[in-house]
């Protein structure tokens, strides 16, 4: 099974899918400005793929036979377009640079299964990061 260190880190990446996926959906509603309904799309679509990395990596988490958590870190949904955008990009870099390390030591615990998820997810989030990147004009 698992090792203690790969399963804290699965908790840590739920409890950080859980804040972005509030995050991101808040930031939707908030949103003001001349591109805000446009933005504001993508917010709540990433917000709702990102909810659905949290129920993977915990049904994941749960087979291993840990319960995973139901607390997120604290969401920052405040600030102007520009704000909103460089902080989810930030949130999705944590995750790109999380997720790599989680990959990694799933591949050399042999866990193939946590391994492939990552890479799934990793995929998705590096996806999410160009998206904000492209909406901030980076």
């Amino acid at each position: 099974m698992a090792s203690n260190a790969l399963m804290d880190m699965l908790n840590q990446a739920i409890a950080r899918e859980l804040k972005v996926s509030i995050q991101y959906m808040f930031q939707h509603i908030m949103i003001k400005g001349k591109r805000a309904k446009f933005i504001g799309a993508e917010f709540r679509a990433i917000a709702i793929a990102e909810m659905i990395h949290a129920e993977k990596i915990a049904e994941r988490l749960h087979y291993l036979g840990r319960v995973p958590t139901t607390i997120p870190d604290v969401a920052d949904i405040e600030g102007t377009e520009q704000e909103m955008l460089q902080k989810n990009i930030n949130e999705e870099l944590a995750a790109i640079e999380l997720y790599k390390r989680i990959i990694k030591l799933a591949n050399d615990e042999a866990d193939s299964t946590t391994r492939i998820l990552f890479e799934q997810i990793l995929a998705e989030e590096e996806q999410h990061h160009s998206t904000f990147t492209t909406l901030l004009g980076e």
